[in-house]
């Protein structure tokens, strides 16, 4: 057994995020003075976040202990995996290995953010081992709906480590190349101590079906509207369903156009480091998108998940400076609604139907696959790998549960598998395994270019704000004189309408008055006081002749 100094050595395996939730995956393993990240991804705002851009992990452990990582590895290139790489790279700089997608997304990313070095990134390709510290990486490659994406095997003192990162098993893969089940057969061979599997898809029995099955509807649609212009949305990293739009499109003559910026970046990007191939002459601009027949032109596009301002949302409603949509054209949403995203979707295609836009999506046709594993293809996994422990890991926690019931279905003790919590850690030796502990861990929140300075309160605020509007009262005072020199003025947004409520208002105005004079008579001039008057007084009030509780806000000058 590893021992230190007559101590015994523990790994530590400690999620920050992707655990309870959908996104923001960030893993750390931990041994002696060691630590390993793998990812750091960004997750996207709850409804309740209002004006949230992002949300980012919490990585203040890491921060603490930043003389101990030894680096981060990476996956696969989509945003909840690498979003939260350039918010880690403002506090710390660590060195970040992956393959070249991934790495060129990155670099892509990094033009948006300005740190004081040079973000040290190493490129590596599927079967390739580093060292990194104490432990080492080696990277296998896996199906996803993204070219370049491995699982990872890191061998550790305590033992080997599977982290099967996002993946599907696809045995007709666009680019050739299945998911290297041999690799995690010899794995399971040698020994595995912990499997931490994807559980995105755990709930969903069978296979995923292969990415080819888009390619097929794709077609049929191609012929079915061959004299209307195809307006395709999907995912911008979904490299090989966008090279099977521009194969369809080029075999029907059509010219491709693309748009939303990070369609554009990525397609750029995969263009670039040959992962893509573009006939010559069917990329054109989409500024010269008129020069062509609608029948002959196909746009692919951002927006699959109805995000306001993506490009999708622009042509849906009028607002993008290049694109009309009308009943020439057809529009294909190659992408399934995230969950808490099916409200914005829905919203895009009833403007569309509005427009005589014919739409297609995943529930009339099958325009989209996932690119996770389902149940059979999770079973295999465990059945190939054979570990001593499991966590699943990746999804919310009826995701969670279902993967542990698989596990147990395929005949796994139940008390070597392990459900856990961002900020949990999981101690393992060679041949133990249990909670101890917890690290700080939670939520980050992104607001324009403020990174972590929106919390609770401001957030309570905000809702406050959106649900019962505000009322400032404005008032001067002479402090000396113990009198009133201007106002109370009363301003109010989002609470009523002044100018057909003038005699509430008159109201707030007098009872305001009246409580700044209680206060000076009785010779009280201290701000905290007085505000704390007008604002118990006019809650009082407000509530009891409309049952509302807007934000008052008390502005007491003094000369």
């Amino acid at each position: 057994m590893a021992r230190t100094k007559g101590k015994l050595k523990k790994l530590r395996v400690i999620p920050l995020g992707g655990l309870g939730e959908v996104g923001k995956n960030i893993t750390v393993l931990e041994y002696s003075d060691n630590i390993l990240i793998v990812d750091c991804g960004l997750g996207f705002p709850n409804d309740d976040m209002l004006g949230i851009d992002l949300v980012v992990p919490d990585v203040s452990y890491l921060v603490s202990n930043a003389d101990k990582i030894r680096g981060v590895v990476l996956t696969h290139g989509h945003e909840d995996h690498i979003g939260g790489i350039p918010f880690l790279l403002q506090k710390l700089n660590v060195p970040i290995y992956g393959t070249r997608l991934s790495l060129g997304i990155l670099e892509n990313k990094f033009q948006e953010h300005v740190f004081d070095f040079t973000p040290e990134l190493h490129c590596v390709q599927a079967g390739d081992k580093i060292k990194l510290g104490l432990f080492e990486v080696e990277f296998i490659h896996v199906n996803h709906s993204i070219a370049d994406a491995c699982a990872l095997a890191i061998k550790t003192p305590v033992g080997m480590i599977v982290h099967s990162g996002d993946f599907k098993i696809d045995t007709t893969s666009i680019d050739g190349e299945m998911t290297n089940l041999t690799r995690f057969g010899e794995l399971g061979r040698e020994g595995v101590l912990l499997l931490m599997a994807e559980s995105t898809n755990s709930e969903r029995p069978g296979y995923t079906p292969s990415e080819r099955k888009v390619g097929e509807s794709l077609e049929r649609f191609f012929t079915a509207y061959h004299d209307k212009r195809v307006v395709i949305a999907t995912f911008s990293s979904n490299v090989h369903r966008v090279q099977q739009i521009i194969n369809m499109s080029a075999k029907y003559g059509r010219k491709v156009a693309v748009t939303g910026r990070s369609m554009i970046n990525i397609v750029s990007a995969a263009v670039e480091l040959g992962y893509m191939n573009v006939p010559d002459g069917v990329l054109v601009d989409i500024t010269e998108i008129r020069k062509y027949p609608p029948e002959k032109m196909t746009i692919i596009s951002t927006g699959s998940q109805g995000e306001p301002m993506s490009a999708l949302y622009r042509m849906a409603f009028n607002m993008h400076d290049k694109v009309e949509l009308n009943t020439d054209d057809v529009v294909i949403i190659s992408a399934s609604a995230i969950p808490g995203n099916e409200k914005l979707v829905g919203n895009i295609i009833n403007e569309l139907y509005k427009k005589g836009v014919t739409v297609l999506n995943d529930s009339v046709a099958e325009v989209h696959v996932s690119g996770h594993a389902c149940q059979e293809e999770l079973k295999l996994l465990h059945a190939l790998v054979k570990p001593k422990y499991f966590m699943p890991v990746h999804g919310e926690a009826r995701h969670l549960y279902h993967h542990k019931e698989l596990a147990e279905y395929m005949g796994m003790d139940p008390s070597h598998i392990f459900i856990s919590e961002i900020g949990k850690i999981l101690e393992i030796g060679t041949d133990s395994a249990k909670f101890n502990g917890t690290v700080p861990a939670g939520i980050v929140l992104v607001d324009g270019t403020g990174v972590g300075d929106v919390g609770n309160v401001v957030l309570r605020d905000r809702r406050h704000l959106s649900e019962d509007g505000i009322i400032i009262v404005v008032a001067t005072i002479d402090e000396q004189a113990l009198d009133i020199i201007s106002g109370p003025e009363i301003v109010s947004r989002g609470f009523v309408y002044a100018k057909e409520s003038e005699h509430l208002i008159e109201q707030i105005r007098v009872i305001a008055r009246d409580a700044v004079y209680s206060c000076l008579i009785r010779g009280v001039t201290e701000w905290t006081q007085l505000k704390y008057k007008v604002k118990d007084d006019l809650s009082k009030y407000i509530y009891s002749q409309t049952k509302r509780k807007p934000m008052i806000l008390p502005i007491i000058m003094e000369i």
